[in-house]
């Protein structure tokens, strides 16, 4: 007999007002011990094809949102329970923990959903309740092959017709495209001079005719990134986010949440990375061993306690400055420091070994090695900190 567990968020959603964030941590450790045999799929290692992966992902999501934990945090416009959202980073928290995937999914919901939310709050009516329970994948289409981290030089162009607008152009390492119903679009509607000043963001239907995905296979194997190709794509005027020419307003606000939730889901997913090394070394660590595990906890550890500061700001309304650059600069480290670490501890595991383990650290570790690239150049983050933070000169 499975043990007894109390009502979940989605039968009590009133309780959400009063719980606390230990609280809630015992709630959904009851429900998880409850489910134990349902949850058994969403053990990692996980499938090997990134397309399998979140195909079984999709089931864990609906579990979730049945009982109500996805849901925690949003509002009840879009099919949320309410609550702050710092509850649910308790959930992503414990389930990486618990040794459970966190879905791909997850990540734009946690950082598209909220500048729906604030931008075109009609569009979040229609069209988020899709999102926060799973049923779709939306993507984001920032960069281009000449503007990444410098994003105010994009050149993909939305010309305003009656109805909307005709959108050409390129997006480049667009996470998810190919499984994405949807697609945040950041486009050129000033001149090519106008730079930040000439940028608006809308929302596409990603099966819009002139569309084209064609996937980017990492060196690990999966098609996590993607080039789109935009040629003469329509979009109804109703699908605007923000203002026209406020795109980089709308952009700046998406980013405190890349920086915030999503740093913090990595975190969750980078700790329980260290203590799966732990336990799968060959042996008791020795000195050197030790030196190296003490290293991965402390890069885990100041990411952690700086994104639970960030996450908190964020609920509380906050907006974030150029101070978020230093999460990012937190995460990359850590992202990367966690897999090295792996890589010298499970030797030879990422170099030769063989088996469902094997790969689950070969594809670690070669993610891990865009992670000083990928939603923002260190360089840049640092530069950043150098100059609006420290006062240093140029």
């Amino acid at each position: 007999m499975p043990p007894r567990t109390r009502p979940t968020p989605a039968q009590e959603p009133e309780k959400l007002n009063e719980v606390g964030t230990d609280e809630l941590r015992e709630w959904f450790r009851e429900w998880l011990a409850a489910n134990a045999d349902r949850l058994i799929p969403y053990r990692e290692p996980e499938p090997a094809s990134y397309e399998e992966a979140d195909e079984l992902h999709v089931g864990l999501l609906l579990l979730l949102a049945e009982a109500g934990w996805s849901l925690i945090g949003w509002p009840e416009s879009i099919g949320g329970l309410g609550g702050n959202l710092v509850l649910r980073g308790v959930v992503y928290d414990e389930l990486a923990a618990a040794g459970y995937v966190l879905p791909e999914r997850c990540y734009p919901v946690e950082i598209l959903g909220p500048t729906l939310l604030r931008y075109a709050p009609d569009l979040a009516v229609s069209y988020l309740p899709g999102l926060i329970t799973g049923a779709e994948m939306w993507c984001q289409g920032f960069s281009e092959p000449e503007a990444g981290s410098d994003l105010a030089s994009l050149r993909c162009r939305a010309t305003e017709r009656p109805g909307g607008w005709v959108v050409n152009g390129q997006k480049l390492w667009t996470s998810n495209a190919q499984m994405s119903t949807k697609c945040v679009l950041l486009v050129r509607t000033g001149t090519p001079e106008s730079r930040h000043r000439g940028l608006t963001m809308l929302l596409v239907d990603m099966n819009t005719p002139g569309i084209t995905v064609n996937p980017i296979r990492s060196a690990a194997g999966a098609n996590h990134l993607c080039e789109v190709f935009l040629d003469d794509v329509e979009v109804p005027a109703d699908r605007l986010i923000g203002e026209v020419g406020k795109g980089w307003e709308v952009a700046m606000y998406l980013l405190q949440f890349e920086r915030g939730m999503y740093a913090w889901m990595r975190q969750a997913v980078l700790h329980h990375r260290v203590e799966l090394v732990r336990h799968q070394m060959p042996g008791p660590p020795g000195d050197l061993e030790a030196a190296v595990l003490g290293e991965m906890y402390a890069a885990v550890s100041t990411l952690r306690a700086r994104t639970a500061s960030t996450l908190s700001r964020l609920a509380a309304g906050a907006r974030l400055g150029p101070e978020a650059s230093i999460d990012k600069l937190l995460l990359s480290r850590a992202e990367q420091c966690v897999t090295d670490g792996a890589r010298r501890l499970l030797h030879p595991a990422v170099e030769t070994g063989s088996g469902e383990w094997a790969a689950y650290w070969r594809s670690a570790w070669y993610f891990a090695r865009a992670a000083t690239i990928l939603g923002g150049v260190a360089e840049v983050q640092r530069s950043i900190v150098a100059q609006q933070l420290l006062g240093l000169p140029r």
